[in-house]
């Protein structure tokens, strides 16, 4: 975030494909990264959780970190959007001439053809870091996941695992993105802030805690990710 804000800044990169925000990246993964990230951890956490523990109410215990991500995206876009409301103003052009005082929503102001300026923290920002870490996060449970034996099992796994590192990927492409062509740096760290805040909250803090969602599953070899977490 920090590079590639820094290269906006002193050496802007001429307008590209990925610069316009109607690219197919943005428009069909970025937009509803949540869901993409949502819709390919449930069968991972659900098929690797139940080959290790064999426990259906674990497995729909370390489902619901997929509510909790859940709960985090909707909470912190209503953050950001009331943020903007309240610290924005309705203008006649994206130079900022003409206020137009008489508008005083978003929404109202962009349906007569005004320019709304607030302070719009980065959703791109947030959004693509805290999936691309839970991704990481839950990815972990491979070091335990043996499927030699059951091969629908291995293949199903590996399917996920195949898309959910190609996910990844551009998840980490496009935060590049973000950062590069999008935003002011304050509003890139803001939701980069928020983002860490949302994954280290939870896998770093309260996952730890009897009473949560807990860890992907690990063999007391693996441990001391939870032994460094709490130090």
């Amino acid at each position: 975030m920090l590079a590639g804000s820094l290269v906006k800044e002193l050496s802007p990169l001429p307008e590209s494909y990925l610069s316009n925000k109607r690219n197919v990246l943005n428009v069909y993964f970025v937009k509803v990264a949540w869901a993409w990230t949502f819709c390919l951890l449930l069968p991972f956490i659900a098929l690797t959780n139940y080959h290790l523990t064999g426990k259906a109410g674990l497995v729909l215990r370390r489902l619901s970190t997929l509510l909790v991500g859940t709960a985090i995206w909707y909470v912190c876009t209503a953050i950001f959007s009331n943020i903007e409301h309240y610290t924005g103003s309705c203008y006649q052009s994206p130079a900022l001439e003409g206020e137009r005082k008489e508008h005083r929503s978003k929404q109202q102001c962009h349906g007569e053809g005004g320019f709304w300026h607030g302070f719009d923290i980065s959703g791109h920002s947030f959004l693509l870091a805290f999936c691309a870490l839970m991704i990481v996060e839950e990815m972990a449970v491979l070091h335990e996941v043996k499927t030699d034996r059951n091969h629908r099992l291995h293949t199903a796994i590996t399917t996920l695992v195949v898309a959910l590192g190609f996910l990844t990927f551009i998840w980490v492409w496009m935060f590049l993105c973000t950062a590069i062509y999008f935003h002011n740096l304050s509003q890139k760290v803001f939701g980069t802030l928020f983002g860490l805040l949302g994954w280290y909250g939870t896998y770093g803090c309260w996952y730890l805690k009897s009473f949560s969602p807990g860890l992907p599953p690990q063999s007391s070899s693996l441990n001391l990710k939870q032994d460094t977490y709490k130090k």
